[in-house]
């Protein structure tokens, strides 16, 4: 298992004893999106690959934000955002212009 998928095992783990449900429902979708690839692709992802999911996670997430903007819907726009922070906690830290 990577390291990455291991963290995030355990932060859904976390998130259950917390009773924390919107961190709960994002962490389980990155573990069905991690998983829904491995099964497709008949293998066991690695760290790089587990991180090709969460960016495409955050572009759908993103996409999903600009739509419900556009259509008036801050509902939806509220849970995407958070769904957002979850999932950008698993990305690395981008590098400053400096």
């Amino acid at each position: 298992m990577s390291q990455l998928k291991k963290r995030i095992t355990d932060d859904m783990k976390s998130a259950m004893k917390a009773k924390d449900k919107q961190a709960l429902k994002a962490v389980r979708m990155i573990l069905g999106a991690i998983k829904q690839k491995e099964v497709d692709d008949r293998i066991e992802l690695d760290d790089a690959q587990v991180l090709t999911v969460i960016q495409k996670m955050v572009k759908q997430r993103k996409d999903s934000i600009s739509q419900f903007s556009d259509a008036g819907r801050t509902d939806l726009v509220e849970v995407e955002e958070a769904e957002l922070v979850v999932i950008n906690s698993y990305m690395p830290e981008q590098l400053s212009d400096e």
